[in-house]
């Protein structure tokens, strides 16, 4: 007997250009925030703040899941990373990808788990008062 899944729970893809754009703006401005070092406070603590948004803006730009499950995900999310940096996972698996070292950190950080609640705090504001046209 076949199973069938109801489609309520799935989310269906779809592509929100003013979510992508504003991924692309968030992208550049840590890129540039990692490439210019401009100041250790926004490197380091701001830069973990905007990783949020980041992340948010581009799962929100393919799928239709909500605001709330997207917000729950994404920092699940952060925070896996930031714990597997406590545990060392990179150097357990011998990972020595500079790319990936960079994706991921290295050096876990307390201060990166609260950086990472702060980030969340736009996105509700914004979530919360922004009209709700279609893109």
């Amino acid at each position: 007997m076949q199973r069938t899944y109801s489609l309520r729970y799935m989310a269906s893809p779809i592509f929100m250009k003013r979510y992508f754009t504003i991924f692309c703006l968030l992208l550049v401005t840590e890129i540039g925030i990692a490439y210019f070092h401009i100041h250790d406070f926004v490197r380091g603590f701001l830069g973990d703040v905007l990783v949020i948004p980041l992340c948010y803006t581009l799962v929100r730009s393919f799928t239709k899941i909500s605001i709330k499950r997207t917000v729950i995900y994404v920092i699940l999310f952060a925070f896996t990373v930031e714990f597997a940096q406590f545990f060392k996972i990179l150097a357990f698996f011998h990972i020595e990808n500079r790319f990936v070292q960079i994706i991921l950190g290295s050096t876990f950080d307390p201060a990166d788990l609260l950086a990472y609640l702060v980030g969340i705090i736009p996105i509700l504001l914004i979530e919360k008062y922004r009209s709700y046209g279609k893109d």
